[in-house]
């Protein structure tokens, strides 16, 4: 992947949305790039504050479940307390949509803007005591009309914006605005996100998978097919299992490698254990621009119709023809 010289000109994450937002010309009002700037926000203060949570103790459970039934970290709570207020603030959002809270949140009219956000403010928390790779994860629609709830109840596709930041040795955040992938690196030293890896393109076929196979007596019978043809393939050339826990790390090293993920709904998790509005729509988004393809065994991931803002869903992401081998075992069943 190109990577920018340590001397010389560099692209930050501002300037190479201000220079997208230039190109519109007229078109462009400005908001989307505020909206951009509030979330980069988030995300460094939320790295800041993972690098340091043994220090603050902030480590360890908080005691309390939230709406899914997962139980929160320490992390978790102010996480979410960051995200919202920090956009709140930005006055670019209408509404607000975490993991972390039961309902949607409509903002209060002073501070009100034109885009709905939905979120997992600390993706794979369950992994914070070990120091694990985790992450945050957003999306973003345009909101017409009064605000409600129905602005997130559309189809990923509708979405304007998606990314992730991941949080471990350096942070990344990985952003589409629907003209492919782009990836940052953050510069603790100047505090900016420096683009590092443009153009981000998913190898058409890989040789990772990244399923948790501890669920493996509860997988249907296509999953099993297909993770059969893998890792016992005519040609003797299995894939090599990477499994982290964590969906930013796992969708990262996919993104960049090539591959498969998969949490596929199964007997024990009948509707999936992700979270479609924010964990999967975003992350099919992402990978869809990258040139991949996402689906739920069924269907495109992007083209699903949410009815509940914690709905949640199978999913199959990583490389096209991989995620099609996939598609073809649930076809023949």
């Amino acid at each position: 992947m190109d990577t920018q010289p340590a001397t010389g000109k560099i692209v930050t994450l501002t300037s190479h949305t201000l220079q997208e937002q230039a190109e519109l010309g007229s078109q462009a009002t400005g908001d989307l790039t505020l909206l951009l700037t509030a979330i980069q926000t988030t995300c460094k203060t939320i790295a800041m504050n993972v690098r340091r949570a043994r220090l603050l103790d902030l480590i360890g459970a908080a005691g309390t479940a939230n709406k899914t039934g997962d139980d929160q970290k320490k992390l978790d709570i102010l996480s979410n307390e960051i995200m919202v207020n920090t956009l709140r603030q930005s006055g670019k959002t209408a509404v607000m949509v975490s993991e972390e809270d039961e309902e949607a949140i409509i903002v209060e009219d002073m501070y009100r803007g034109k885009y709905a956000v939905v979120f997992d403010p600390l993706d794979g928390s369950s992994n914070i005591d070990a120091g694990v790779n985790i992450g945050t994860i957003f999306g973003v629609y345009k909101v017409e009309g009064q605000p409600s709830v129905e602005a997130v109840l559309k189809p990923g596709r509708e979405m304007v914006v998606a990314g992730y930041c991941m949080y471990g040795s350096s942070s990344n955040l990985v952003i589409s605005t629907g003209k492919g992938v782009n990836g940052y690196t953050l510069d603790n030293g100047i505090g900016e996100f420096i683009l590092t890896h443009p153009d981000i393109r998913i190898p058409s076929r890989g040789k990772i998978y990244s399923f948790n196979e501890g669920n493996a007596l509860f997988f249907d019978e296509p999953t099993k097919k297909y993770l059969e043809s893998i890792k016992y393939p005519s040609n003797n050339k299995p894939y090599s299992a990477r499994y982290i826990g964590s969906m930013v790390a796992d969708v990262h090293r996919t993104l960049l490698y090539g591959g498969i993920f998969g949490y596929p709904a199964d007997k024990k998790s009948k509707s999936g254990k992700l979270r479609l509005l924010y964990e999967g729509y975003p992350m099919a988004y992402l990978v869809e621009q990258a040139g991949g393809l996402a689906i739920d065994g069924k269907g495109n991931i992007l083209d699903i119709v949410p009815t509940q803002i914690h709905q949640r869903t199978g999913i199959f992401l990583g490389s096209k023809e991989d995620v099609e081998d996939v598609a073809k075992f649930y076809k023949e069943a």
